[in-house]
């Protein structure tokens, strides 16, 4: 599938990294007060990390994907800047029939990766922290 640069951004309610963007992500959600990191839920997964929240409270990452509601998909999180070049509707119907996981689905196109973000919890920075060193490999 293509996508193209949308008309109108979304607003942004998520903010996703995969690979060393999540790493960068993790960190930067880390150097965060507590009132902000408890202001944010997230879920993570093998080199991905998804964290939503309201859209200025987002932490800004080099690479990151910022993710948004489009009305159309009401169950996929889409690239805020990026529209598919199917109708938004088709889209979350097919995605959401072939998914294993519950919605809201996360679309990171770059990747190919479809993320589940039904489970999200709110982020605690222990937790986080054990992801983080987990992901850089730390014993």
């Amino acid at each position: 599938m293509t996508w193209s640069p949308r008309q109108e951004p979304l607003a942004a309610l998520a903010v996703a990294g995969v690979g060393p963007v999540s790493l960068a992500l993790a960190r930067r959600a880390l150097a965060a007060d507590e009132k902000q990191l408890s202001a944010w839920s997230g879920v993570a997964g093998s080199g991905v990390l998804v964290l939503l929240g309201e859209t200025h409270s987002l932490p800004w990452v080099d690479g990151a994907v910022y993710l948004g509601r489009d009305p159309a998909a009401p169950s996929l999180l889409l690239p805020c800047a990026l529209a598919p070049e199917v109708a938004p509707s088709l889209l979350e119907r097919a995605l959401v029939a072939h998914a294993a996981a519950g919605t809201p689905l996360a679309v990171l196109p770059r990747s190919g990766l479809l993320v589940s973000v039904g489970a999200a919890r709110t982020v605690a920075r222990e937790t986080l922290a054990a992801w983080l060193k987990t992901a850089e490999g730390a014993p």
